[in-house]
């Protein structure tokens, strides 16, 4: 479930990625450093969007936990819900993990380009 808070960063950020593949497709050429939105969201940084994310991924490992021992407890909580709490968990944790691999062999490229 995404929280209102941060579903304002990502229209933000989509409405931001449409501007650039509109400006792309028109062939207006962009430096790294320019902007297409004048005026950037309040806490829309990339630090901010990674520690959203990272949120994100952290509350549905403790969902999984909560309803994991909620169930061995014996409360009445389907065990359907459980496993899927469960593979919510786990695929989260595999796409967080797959990208930071990507970032880090995109860091280890740029610190081996010849300068």
């Amino acid at each position: 479930m995404v929280n209102p808070v941060n579903a304002g960063n990502i229209e933000s950020l989509l409405s931001q990625i449409r501007q650039y593949q509109n400006q792309a497709a028109q062939g207006v050429n962009l430096s790294p450093t320019d902007r297409v939105d004048t005026q950037p969201a309040a806490g829309s940084g990339f630090a901010d969007a990674v520690k959203g994310a990272l949120g994100e991924v952290n509350n549905a490992q403790m969902t999984a936990k909560t309803s994991r021992i909620a169930y061995e407890r014996g409360e009445d909580i389907p065990l359907t819900d459980v496993v899927m709490n469960m593979q919510k968990s786990s695929l989260a944790f595999e796409a967080t993990l797959q990208i930071r691999n990507k970032v880090l062999k995109a860091y280890e490229d740029i610190m081996n380009m010849p300068v």
